[in-house]
Order: structure tokens, then sequence, then C-alpha cells
């Protein structure tokens, strides 16, 4: 089943109007046809079944025939700060780690970024950063889209860093999985997470010194050395297997 997302100020009484983008690609891609049935998400952990009730020109009604509450979405919020990487890495970034539950995902200037982004390149990838993020959202069933970020500073990310409760920085030279494993047992009642991960040539010592002297988190992903385009992904993964777990039954 097509699954759409959509605004909660278009979901009004027992029906919801589409229009723009979700109206075109039902109308002229999908083809959908009056008695089709979709799902809605409106963001807010709500899934409507609906049934389409009309096709005009520039919208499509739908008439709501079940609400369900959604259930899909990690109980603890997951942001992954990412050192831009080069070429299409980044796409792929967000199309994996969208569909493992991140919140929101925020590109970093780093010293060891390869990438520049100038203000109208920056713009052109985000929108198209952003539609991946929409696809992948819709493919994974998630029931929020995630926001990717324009790209930020260092000095940007360590102030958002303020703001989580626990924040998790995998280090090449961190030792040992014991305290790994430690971490990551205890993140029952954790609601927001921060996941700080360098690009291709990692981070340069100062960076790691800055994070090393605030609450983060410094841990090893093991004895091999992942990409960037690997690290966060591994990651996100051990901690949505571990929020799970313990939410379990809850």
């Amino acid at each position: 089943m097509y699954r759409f997302f959509v605004e909660p100020s278009q979901v009004k009484d027992n029906s919801i109007l589409i229009e723009g983008a979700n109206m075109n690609h039902m109308k002229h891609v999908l083809r959908m046809r009056v008695g089709d049935i979709v799902t809605i998400s409106d963001g807010q952990q709500k899934d409507y079944r609906c049934i389409i009730k009309t096709i005009m020109e520039d919208e499509i009604l739908l008439d709501i025939e079940t609400v369900v509450p959604t259930t899909n979405e990690l109980v603890s919020k997951i942001y992954l700060f990412q050192g831009i990487p080069k070429k299409d890495k980044m796409e792929w970034i967000i199309q994996k780690n969208i569909e493992l539950g991140v919140c929101e995902i925020i590109p970093v200037k780093m010293k060891r970024c390869v990438v520049k982004l100038d203000d109208k390149t920056a713009k052109k990838k985000v929108e198209r950063w952003n539609g991946i993020a929409e696809a992948a959202a819709k493919q994974s069933k998630r029931s929020i889209i995630p926001s990717v970020w324009s790209p930020i500073g260092f000095n940007g990310m360590m102030e958002q860093l303020e703001a989580m409760d626990l924040v998790l920085v995998p280090y090449e030279n961190a030792e040992g999985m014991t305290y790994t494993r430690t971490v990551l047992g205890q993140l029952k009642g954790v609601k927001n997470i921060g996941i700080v991960i360098g690009p291709e040539g990692g981070f340069e010592q100062e960076e790691i010194n800055h994070l090393m002297a605030t609450k983060a988190k410094i841990i090893s992903l093991g004895r091999r050395i992942l990409r960037t385009e690997t690290a966060g992904m591994t990651l996100l993964a051990n901690l949505m297997i571990q929020i799970e777990e313990d939410n379990d039954g809850n």
C-alpha cells in the first residue's frame, strides 16, 4: 500500500485533502483512481487508512476509514552529526540511517572534510538530501520524515550537542569494547542521543580534544577501521536494537 505524508492541518473531520507534489504523484505517476486505498501519516505518529473519494484537477479528497496510532518510531530521538563526505556518500548515509530510525541528520563542516560547499551549492544539496529523506521514510514506513539540516560548522555542532542527554563519538583510537558495551547498556530513559561521525580522514586531534573535554562518550566500534558511511550506520543499528529491547513489551 502506498504511503504519503501530510501536515496535521490537512486532516479535517473525516477527510484529508491532498495537493501539490503528493497530488501530482498520485494522479500522474501512480495513476491512482477513485476507490484506491492509501496510507497517510500526519508526522505525529498517526496513520490514516484512506480511500480516494474524489480526484479533481488540482487536489484529491480522501475519506478516512481507520486511524491507527503507530509505534514504529524509537522512544529515544537519535541525531546524526555527520562530517560531510565526498561525492554522493551523503545520499547513501541519509537513506540507510533513516531506515534505521534516525530522527535528524546534521551535516557538519569539519577540518578534514574534502568537500567545500558554497551557499548556492549547499542549498541545492540540502533540497536533494531532504527528498532522499522523504523517500526513505516512505519506504521504511516511518511515522515522520526526518529532516536534513543545512551544513553547520564544528562550533555550531558543539552548541547543539549541549542539548543532548547522551553524546556518542566512535573513534578509531578508543580502546576496547568493554566501555562501549557498558554505555550501550545504559540507554533506558535516555531521550536524546547525538552521534558524531568524522569525515573520510577522521577527526583532527583538536576536534577530538574538544569532544573529549565535554560529556561526550568516546567509544570503539571494534578493531577494524570503518568508513565514514559505515560507522554511523553501525552504531545506529546497535542503538536501535538496544532501545527496542529495553522497551519491548512496554
